[in-house]
């Protein structure tokens, strides 16, 4: 166990934490040059395609120093702030943490917040710059943003080009001098955390833990203590590139464990495994419960797809354990599931990769958030979405989620970012220069303002510069409105939403001018309508298509045409009676696409 080392890297998005992870893999030549591709522990194509960390992988190294093998479990995380629980849960399976800033840019808010995480759980930090081969690296500068947060000193900042593969060596040295080894006792009972799972469709779910004490081998009988269940060790081994099958795993290791489990809910990530004989050993605390920020129903475009969407989602879910559903209907698109997102990236992502690796087309309905509704009666309820709110007469108060935000900036573009915050009924809270052109503003703002296009009018406004971290830090009392849809008379659940009072008008009439571009014309007339309750206060008309059936009366009294104008105009009535709304798959998306 002296010769482990447990370690994952925490940095922004963007700052090159996939680059350094590809040239500690060449360097430990734990991958043949053959085999190296960029981004290599990113696999997904979604990953590879947007440049950013969704999951968090685990790799092992074997590196000699000194006369000695040692053994370097490397676990990625992502940067982007919906994937925060990915970090919490790597950080829970480690002793230390390369902490990597951009020479180029500086700290970032993600930086920040991901650090906290790390400290709290007592890893070993390393500060590292990296992209320090670049014309516009601001060393000096940034090594004292550096020094400023974690109190270290200029000579313990390691200086790195990933892309290079500049001051990897002293980087590895550095692993195996300050990071410490894993403390655990091989002598004690089995106590090792899952702090991953993956599903495979030829030999059932695998299971990626951490020992903590005690050791596992192949043969085993094991439970699982969150859910009682038991199961033989049919392999175990560890986390190479390609899967290496062991007799046995040690503590302070990490490693991966095939059992036949067949049903994805048996697994839960954060579970602890131990040997079935013990009924003492203590649950292991982990990673916090992750709390979903966002909600939105997702539909099978077609509805006898229903089941195959349910199975999907399990076996998502086990590979994001931070995704939460429950099913639900709409009166317009039927059966489906209510689904919990930690935010618009998260939620953009699972519809991708629902449609990717599972081969589902789905529809997701208007992300919302979730309100308290004190009802007069004296009730609390939870609303999730549009179709649950109670009628107006029936509530005394509603109260929305709030969030603490920090956004650091070029300090050239703080006019700009105040004035989207504010137009989304913020409140500045702090504003500190962290150097002479860098800026943190503390905000305060409702959740449901910034879960539609926040994050990119942010980054258009400072030209990607501005970073973005957000907590949850309570719930406020708010004038809302539940804004409904009307198509012909007929309210379309799946377009409600739930808006801000002074908002709401100019909502309804974006929306109702959005759907009249989006629906196709039909026979008859359709009336766009927005409505509170039962006051209108917005409509638009999709005109109806009509054949021209005066062409063949020439000549002639007026009325002769008046007369067949009059028999069309009879018939067009009659058929918006009986005549069906078809509603296309991007209307549903119109609410998203809303320009404030």
């Amino acid at each position: 166990m002296e010769n482990i080392r447990n370690f994952c890297i925490i940095a922004h998005i963007d700052h090159g934490k996939s680059t350094l992870a590809d040239r500690l893999l060449e360097f430990t030549q734990t991958v043949d040059s053959r085999e190296m591709t960029n981004q290599l522990l990113d696999n997904m194509d979604l990953e590879r395609e947007r440049g950013i960390t969704i999951k968090s992988h685990a790799i092992q190294m074997s590196h000699k120093f000194e006369k000695s093998f040692y053994t370097l479990n490397l676990i990625d995380t992502p940067g982007h702030v919906d994937f925060s629980y990915e970090v919490s849960r790597s950080i829970a399976s480690c002793e230390g943490a390369l902490l990597v800033v951009d020479a180029s840019q500086g700290i970032q808010a993600q930086t920040i917040s991901n650090l906290y995480l790390a400290l709290e759980q007592g890893l070993e930090i390393i500060p590292i710059l990296n992209k320090i081969d670049l014309p516009g690296a601001m060393i000096e500068e940034v090594s004292d943003q550096v020094i400023d947060l974690i109190g270290c000193k200029k000579e313990e900042i390691l200086h790195v080009s990933a892309k290079d593969g500049i001051g990897i060596e002293d980087l590895l040295i550095e692993i195996i001098n300050k990071i410490p080894p894993p403390l655990g006792d091989d002598n004690k009972p089995l106590q090792a955390m899952i702090f991953d799972s993956v599903y495979n469709s030829f030999r059932g779910i695998e299971v990626l833990f951490r020992v903590f004490n005690g050791k596992i081998k192949k043969g085993d009988k094991v439970k699982f203590v969150n859910t009682g269940k038991e199961y033989n060790v049919d392999e175990i081994g560890i986390l190479k590139l390609k899967k290496e099958s062991k007799n046995e795993i040690r503590s302070g290791n990490v490693g991966y464990l095939i059992s036949g489990i067949k049903n994805a809910k048996e697994v839960k990530v954060g579970d602890t495994i131990t040997h079935n004989e013990n009924d003492t050993v203590e649950a292991i605390k982990g990673f916090e419960d992750v709390k979903p920020m966002v909600f939105a129903g997702i539909y099978p475009v077609d509805s006898s797809d229903y089941e195959e969407l349910r199975n999907s989602l399990e076996k998502l879910q086990l590979n994001d354990a931070s995704l939460v559903w429950e099913p639900e209907t709409s009166a317009a698109l039927g059966f489906g599931f209510r689904c919990g997102f930690l935010g618009m990236l998260h939620m953009d992502i699972i519809q991708e990769r629902l449609e990717r690796e599972f081969d589902m087309s789905v529809i997701t309905t208007v992300p919302s958030v979730e309100f308290n509704c004190f009802k007069t009666n004296g009730e609390l309820a939870n609303i999730y979405a549009p179709s649950e709110m109670p009628e107006p007469n029936e509530i005394s108060k509603i109260e929305e989620p709030v969030i603490s935000a920090q956004i650091i900036t070029k300090s050239d573009f703080i006019g700009g970012i105040i004035k989207l915050c504010i137009d989304r009924r913020g409140t500045l809270v702090n504003q500190v220069y962290l150097s002479k052109d860098r800026v943190e503003l503390s905000f305060t703002l409702p959740l449901s303002e910034i879960v539609f296009d926040f994050y990119d009018k942010l980054k258009s406004i400072s030209r990607g510069y501005a970073s973005l971290d957000y907590e949850l830090s309570g719930f406020s009392e708010s004038k809302m409105s539940k804004l409904d849809i009307m198509l012909n008379g007929d309210r379309v659940d799946a377009l409600s939403a739930i808006v801000h009072r002074d908002k709401a008008y100019n909502w309804g009439k974006k929306l109702c001018e959005k759907l009249k571009e989006l629906l196709p014309r039909q026979m008859f007339e359709i009336a766009i309508q927005a409505s509170i309750g039962n006051k209108i206060i917005a409509r638009e008309t999709v005109r109806a298509l009509r054949k021209n059936v005066t062409a063949k009366c020439y000549g002639g009294d007026i009325t002769r045409k008046r007369k067949l104008l009059e028999k069309q105009k009879k018939g067009k009535k009659r058929m918006r009676q009986v005549g069906n709304v078809e509603i296309p798959q991007n209307a549903f998306l119109a609410v998203l696409k809303i320009d404030e």
